[in-house]
């Protein structure tokens, strides 16, 4: 079990981190495995008591949300995109990102839609502003040529396509496999990009 004391009071910041970060790390993984964690589960993988969970977060599921929306923001897509590339190019990046860690992903995505759907969010987004980041930084190279609504609502349009609920819609009510999840996601998006980039043009 991860100890709680430590030798000096310096060190007791230092420690209270270690453990939330076990308890996050712990959930993350258990979250990977497909399923909901109990706090029981939890607390065994990171080898602390349920008080100790307790004292880093008030309840079982904002310690599901820090730990999903840590995993999910953990990994930087921009980072991906070439100095050169267009939006249609690094959109594609984004498309191809979540295609390729959907199975790791996805569960987590699951789990935090379930957290925040059936609430709106008092003062500002819970979930999603990463993937807001993503997008625009991958609409970039477009931004002097539109206006301010015209960016708002291809970065509104493109966060409706590339997210966890559309690749549960295509899953679960559309029954697609993930290669046609793919396909369906990229053509979407690059449909609302050449749709834009036409109105700029006119």
């Amino acid at each position: 079990m991860i100890s709680t004391s430590t030798p000096s009071h310096s060190g007791r910041p230092a420690q209270r981190r270690r453990t939330r970060m076990a308890i996050l790390d712990a959930t993350t993984q258990l979250l990977r495995d497909g399923h909901a964690p109990t706090l029981e589960e939890i607390a065994e993988r990171a080898e602390v008591s349920r008080r100790t969970i307790y004292m880093h977060f008030p309840t079982l599921d904002q310690l599901i949300l820090d730990a999903t929306m840590g995993a999910l923001a953990g990994r930087d897509v921009e980072e991906e995109f070439e100095p050169e590339s267009d939006v249609s190019e690094r959109v594609a990046t984004i498309v191809d990102t979540l295609y390729d860690h959907a199975e790791e992903w996805l569960p987590i995505g699951r789990r935090m839609v379930a957290l925040t759907a059936a609430n709106s969010p008092a003062h500002g987004p819970k979930r999603g502003q990463r993937r807001v980041e993503w997008i625009q930084r991958a609409v970039e190279p477009l931004r002097e040529r539109l206006t301010d609504e015209q960016h708002d609502r291809l970065v509104s349009a493109l966060s409706i396509v590339l997210g966890w609920e559309a690749m549960i819609v295509l899953q679960d009510i559309r029954g697609h496999t993930p290669e046609r999840e793919r396909e369906v996601t990229a053509w979407t998006a690059q449909v609302l990009v050449r749709a834009m980039l036409e109105e700029a043009s006119a």
